[in-house]
């Protein structure tokens, strides 16, 4: 919708091809039903990419401030939560009805439950034939704005990828990110449910590959949470190449090991009478406590003080660095995107034009770019929608002259 809009502000005749029954229904799952619609806070570390500098030249050209003006123009007013920006009434609804809106008024044709089958040159060459299930397109340019392969239901089902793969470009494989990990440990089943404050870091061998802080939530398969959606993309990457992966978790990340250990001396001093089951209550979830301290020798009918030095040293190991074998991610359904799609050497930041196919440009989650939680992927749609709806709008019309 975005690069529809700019697109035809520059005069150009535009369609839009959309397989699903209405337009923009991935818009609606976005923050909650919220929409956060960018980040104020954008630095190179939001993003990954295989070519690490295409992200920035990218946003250089079209930002947060462009994006904001956009959403202004077509009225929506925004408001900033800590530089998470959202629509004033946070409702994701009401984007997806002003760009619709928009989109309308500028005289766009919407071609709804069409589902494009392949894209070819046109026999002149100076444009492109889209064969579709409802018949063959003609168009000067053609703008790949599919989505990746996360949560399918939405309308991203990965087709895009097989038609840029089809018109020469290489596309590393996508796997899921921002996911959930899967991990061994019959544990889990206990500790389904609890919810705390955690660093997760993940480690392949001795290299720590990725870490994040914040609201880490425990299911019966392993781990979920934002820290964990930050970090997974790693594991998908490095458990494609059957490498192994472990999560260690610091559940008490406040303080460092030394200040940890004089924490519980101190505290068996002051509540050595309690029985173990009750010892860690208010510092731990009730559920985690019981499972660290089964893992670490300790019977919770014990007292604290009886609890021998080395269980100790076990328990505070469990609570600092509880480890986990990493086996795999939760699907492409229920990733919120994706890593890993069109390698970004072959296509121009400046306008998303391809270097192999002139006239062809690729946005988006199709692209070899994911970004972090917080706004950063849906920043990364406006930027290149609209840049490359610009650019294609204007050579569209210079050629129709």
């Amino acid at each position: 919708m975005a690069a529809a809009i700019m697109a035809a502000r520059k005069g150009a005749q535009v369609t839009i091809l959309e397989h699903m029954d209405r337009l923009g229904k991935k818009i609606l799952s976005t923050g909650n039903g919220r929409c956060n619609l960018t980040n104020l806070k954008l630095s190179k570390e939001c993003y990954r990419c295989d070519q690490k500098e295409f992200p920035l030249m990218v946003l250089r050209r079209f930002g947060v401030k462009e994006t904001l003006d956009f959403f202004d123009e077509i009225g929506v007013l925004t408001k900033d939560k800590n530089g998470y920006v959202y629509p004033n009434p946070e409702q994701a609804a009401a984007v997806l009805d002003l760009l619709r809106l928009e989109v309308l008024r500028q005289g766009v044709t919407v071609v709804l439950d069409c589902q494009v089958k392949q894209i070819e040159r046109s026999q002149s060459g100076k444009g492109f034939t889209v064969k579709t299930s409802l018949g063959d397109y003609e168009g000067k340019k053609v703008v790949l704005a599919a989505g990746s392969k996360a949560a399918a239901f939405t309308g991203s089902d990965g087709s895009g990828y097989d038609l840029a793969q089809k018109l020469g470009h290489r596309v590393i494989l996508p796997l899921p990110a921002l996911v959930q990990l899967r991990c061994e440990g019959k544990h889990f089943k206990q500790l389904a449910g609890v919810r705390c404050e955690a660093k997760v870091s993940l480690y392949s061998g001795r290299e720590r590959m990725a870490w994040d802080q914040g609201e880490v939530q425990l299911t019966d398969y392993g781990i979920s949470g934002i820290p964990v959606f930050q970090v997974s993309r790693f594991a998908s990457k490095t458990l494609a190449v059957k490498k192994p992966v472990r999560a260690v978790i610091d559940f008490l990340p406040s303080m460092d090991m030394d200040k940890a250990m004089a924490f519980l001396v101190q505290r068996r001093k002051a509540l050595g009478h309690l029985k173990c089951g009750d010892f860690l209550t208010g510092v731990l979830h009730k559920k985690l406590s019981a499972v660290l301290l089964k893992l670490s020798g300790i019977q919770a009918e014990q007292e604290a003080q009886s609890v021998p030095g080395d269980r100790w040293v076990q328990l505070l190991q469990r609570i600092k660095a509880f480890e986990a074998v990493v086996t795999g991610t939760n699907s492409f359904e229920q990733a919120q995107v994706c890593c890993g799609g069109v390698d970004t050497r072959e296509i121009c930041p400046d306008n998303l034009e391809s270097r192999l196919i002139p006239g062809l440009y690729v946005t988006g989650e199709l692209l070899d770019v994911d970004g972090i939680c917080g706004g950063y992927n849906l920043q990364w749609a406006w930027s290149t929608g609209c840049l490359a709806g610009s650019s294609a709008g204007v050579s569209a019309c210079r050629k129709k002259v």
